[in-house]
């Protein structure tokens, strides 16, 4: 009979699990700052003269956690003045040009975001792969 040592994938395992629960809610920190950095460059991105001078100032963001998810949402808020013109103007209409602010500030944004998940996974596996 062949057996095998696998104390070490078990403690590897352990440290993954402690990780894991300190990882939310620092998690949510990242998805936060994310949100906001993506907001202020869509706002400075987003045209705001002529017929949509007030449509900028209707970009917001929102994160919410449930257990095991994190979610931010960036875009127009509902009941803010022009709010509605969102759509028309990232992507253009039929008379209307596209000023797209929200692809190009995710765009932006995605490099710092992912930077910021590496190093959490980095300082938290080390905090928790002291024994």
């Amino acid at each position: 009979m062949n057996t095998a040592d696998v104390s070490e994938l078990l403690a590897w395992g352990k440290v993954l699990e402690a990780a894991g629960a300190d990882a939310m809610a620092e998690g949510e920190k990242i998805v936060a700052k994310g949100a906001l950095n993506i907001k202020t460059e869509a706002r400075r991105l987003a045209p705001g003269t002529g017929h949509a001078k007030h449509y900028p100032a209707s970009i917001s963001y929102d994160v919410t956690t449930k257990p095991g998810d994190i979610v931010g949402e960036i875009g127009p808020v509902q009941g803010r003045r022009q709010r509605g013109l969102g759509n028309l103007l990232e992507y253009g209409g039929p008379r209307n040009r596209p000023h797209p602010h929200h692809e190009p500030a995710l765009d932006a944004e995605e490099p710092r975001f992912y930077s910021a998940c590496e190093d959490l996974t980095a300082r938290l596996v080390e905090r928790h792969g002291r024994v």
